[in-house]
């Protein structure tokens, strides 16, 4: 692992700390009048998703991490598994849901994700912001029901329900922010 100092942190670069793989969201040095400098960063856990403050001594030795990013696309479920092919080499790689995270509810077959793997372990897996699904199962909009911004509860060809507007029927494509879970438009 190469050994890098505090000053020469940039946002995203990934860090091996003591307690697992975290990436740098923001950084900020800090050089106060009386003192020694120091480096504020905020850090993302690759494995949880958690967010938090540390703070290091300015030019303290920190290892960083290498990650192998694979441009993938998503083929099929072989039972809990999910199966991804490697775009370049042709080679199939089954994918645990945990390792998917929520990703899973938005992974239809065909689509392509980003996937971040760590002395071969799984650790983030990078979709588009946005995907297009088709909706599998709704209620009707009842006549009268027409309040203005008054949503019905919907079930996407993967299984995640997201919350629609009344006009929305099945068959229907829409457009879901993956990063919220929202419904953003029809298609």
């Amino acid at each position: 692992m190469p050994a890098i100092t505090t000053n020469d942190l940039k946002n995203g670069i990934t860090l091996e700390l003591d307690n697992g793989l975290f990436q740098v969201v923001e950084f900020q040095h800090v050089k106060p009048g009386k003192g020694g400098a120091f480096v504020r960063t905020k850090l993302r856990n690759l494995r949880t998703g958690n967010v938090f403050d540390r703070t290091f001594n300015a030019g303290v030795r920190v290892e960083q991490a290498i990650l192998e990013k694979k441009d993938m696309q998503f083929l099929y479920r072989d039972g809990d598994d999910y199966v991804f092919m490697d775009t370049d080499t042709y080679d199939q790689m089954n994918v645990a849901p945990a390792s998917l995270g929520e990703a899973a509810d938005y992974l239809i077959e065909s689509a392509t994700a980003i996937i971040a793997i760590h002395q071969g372990e799984i650790v983030s897996v990078e979709i588009p912001a946005a995907v297009e699904l088709t909706v599998s199962d709704t209620e009707p909009g009842v006549q009268g029901d027409r309040v203005s911004g008054a949503r019905k509860p919907a079930t996407l060809q993967t299984g995640k329900v997201v919350q629609v507007p009344l006009f929305i029927n099945v068959g229907d494509r829409v457009k879901v922010d993956t990063r919220s879970g929202d419904y953003i438009t029809r298609v």
